[in-house]
């Protein structure tokens, strides 16, 4: 039975991303941009590689675009094209305000088409022979606070949308894992919901439902319409969109007053890992459960749970703020200790004029 579904599923991907490429084609053909019949091409590769529809979505945007821009400023043939071609390219990107993320991705999906034209003759080598590189800021994934979790849950009366929200809050899926997923993926005797095809990275994994979030999939299941396939579902439709799961989800961030705090669904996910990680679960162990390619990714979350760097840091600061409360209760001319313990050390170089030590330095010789 789990291999008619697997198939099955299989066979329904193929079939979407066969009406993508469809489409694709026939945009291409409409607009005939500068090297409109190689772009043909390299999307029938990328069908061919069998790669997903997200990635055959987002090069597509990508690549039409940046072949639109070779249109717009005169560059009727891909052969003329050259590294400053490339760079006004990445300029206008970052002129229409887009964040450095999205140019370095949309940047990294133009490279991957030259090198396809630069293979096949098309394109000089030298377009690429000096890289670009855009320096994107290693921000710290957004959880939500534990205090704002609890307010949005108390909102969320609607056992469908709470299920939801639960669902991801305590799985860390993605927001698109959940829309596809199906209800002969879940087992909730065993607790866990199965995901054949992983959403970014395609490699299928299993999931944990908790007590909490289990109890109101059960809920929801008895009120859900056993002949629709997914598990979640908009009013009169057999499916939910990305877009409606985000109104959804907005429409209780303002019912709890967090609507400014900028939160979005995949805060969730992000929420998830966190807990789990401060609950003392292994790198490795998360590393699989949210479906990261590497250790390296899943380590981000680790940046905001390190208790070890939390707890030397407030032992330090207490042993800082006992001896400035031990100071305060000193007698008039009384040396302090501090100068007592380092007397050997000048606390001016006469020769360098710089501190000999670091107050983390001094702070450990009077702890």
């Amino acid at each position: 039975m789990a291999l008619e579904q697997e198939c099955f599923k299989g066979d329904q991907d193929y079939t979407w991303k066969q009406r993508l490429l469809s489409r694709i084609l026939r945009k291409l053909g409409e607009q005939v941009p500068p090297g409109a019949p190689y772009g043909e091409q390299y999307f029938q590769n990328l069908h061919r590689r069998n790669v997903s529809v997200y990635t055959l979505k987002t090069a597509f945007s990508t690549i039409h675009g940046f072949l639109g821009f070779l249109q717009k400023h005169g560059k009727p043939h891909l052969s003329s094209l050259t590294e400053e071609d490339l760079e006004a390219f990445v300029e206008s990107q970052q002129d229409r305000g887009l964040k450095p993320l999205s140019v370095k991705s949309n940047l990294r999906q133009v490279q991957t088409f030259l090198r396809y034209l630069i293979a096949g003759g098309i394109v000089s080598s030298d377009v690429l022979a000096r890289p670009i590189r855009i320096k994107v800021p290693d921000a710290l994934p957004r959880a939500m606070d534990p205090l704002d979790v609890k307010r949005l849950l108390s909102v969320t009366q609607n056992i469908r949308d709470r299920a939801m929200i639960l669902v991801l809050l305590r799985t860390g899926m993605r927001i698109g894992e959940l829309l596809r997923t199906r209800i002969s993926d879940v087992h909730l005797a065993e607790r866990k919901i199965l995901l054949w095809v992983g959403e970014k990275n395609r490699t299928g994994r299993v999931v944990y439902l908790s007590e909490d979030a289990c109890e109101v999939v059960r809920a929801w299941d008895q009120k859900r319409d056993a002949h629709k396939p997914l598990l979640f579902y908009a009013q009169g439709r057999s499916s939910m969109s990305y877009t409606g799961a985000r109104t959804l989800f907005g429409k209780y961030l303002q019912k709890a007053n967090l609507s400014h705090k900028g939160y979005s669904l995949h805060c969730l996910r992000h929420t998830c890992a966190t807990e789990l990680l401060n609950a003392g679960m292994r790198l490795e162990c998360l590393q699989q459960l949210l479906g990261h390619s590497t250790v390296e990714q899943t380590r981000r979350y680790a940046r905001l749970t390190d208790k070890t760097r939390e707890e030397e840091y407030f032992r330090a600061m207490a042993r800082i703020e006992g001896r400035q409360s031990h100071d305060r209760n000193r007698s008039p001319g009384e040396v302090p200790t501090v100068f007592e313990e380092t007397q050997l050390f000048d606390p001016y170089d006469q020769e360098l004029h710089e501190y000999p030590a670091t107050l983390s330095a001094v702070a450990g010789r009077t702890g």
